[in-house]
């Protein structure tokens, strides 16, 4: 079976659920007042991707049903929720300037990696050919910037102080 044919045993098509297309959409009640809401999860994840208010049917007490065109524009939402929120995540963890040394320009990066017990940065150089002159493990909360950089490099690439 492939993904394509077990994506449509998987699909769902009810009022308040719809699965299809690796999504989830629930319309659940809203906690906050006593209208409804829905939920936008991705196959495979425990949390929702996007939670956002649903609008009541017109008996305004239910909420209006889940359809395709609705659907469609939830997981589109969703998707773009996702990827600005893995691009905040990236540049939260990822930073890269350019400082000018006596050897020319230098690309100085620094990747953290937030790991659970023993969260650490990697400080690397690297030069215009995008060759790399130096790798350091760093403490995760290593503050890097134009100073720090040239200081680092200045000290020729040994552990910052």
């Amino acid at each position: 079976m492939d993904a394509d044919e077990l994506d449509e045993t998987n699909a769902i098509f009810e009022p308040r659920l719809w699965r299809d297309k690796g999504w989830t959409a629930r319309v659940v009640k809203n906690m906050d007042d006593e209208g409804w809401a829905v939920e936008m999860t991705k196959d495979g994840e425990p949390e929702p991707a996007l939670v956002g208010p649903w609008t009541m049917g017109r008996d305004k007490k239910n909420p209006k049903p889940l359809d395709p065109s609705a659907f469609n524009t939830l997981v589109k939402t969703a998707f773009e929720v996702r990827r600005r929120h893995e691009q905040q995540l990236h540049a939260m963890l990822h930073k890269k300037l350019s400082v000018s040394a006596e050897a020319g320009q230098i690309d100085v990066t620094l990747d953290i990696v937030p790991d659970e017990f023993d969260p650490y940065a990697v400080l690397s150089a690297y030069d215009a050919d995008g060759e790399q002159l130096a790798q350091l493990r760093v403490d995760a909360g290593f503050k890097l910037s134009e100073r720090s950089a040239n200081a680092w490099i200045a000290n020729d690439f040994r552990t910052p102080g």
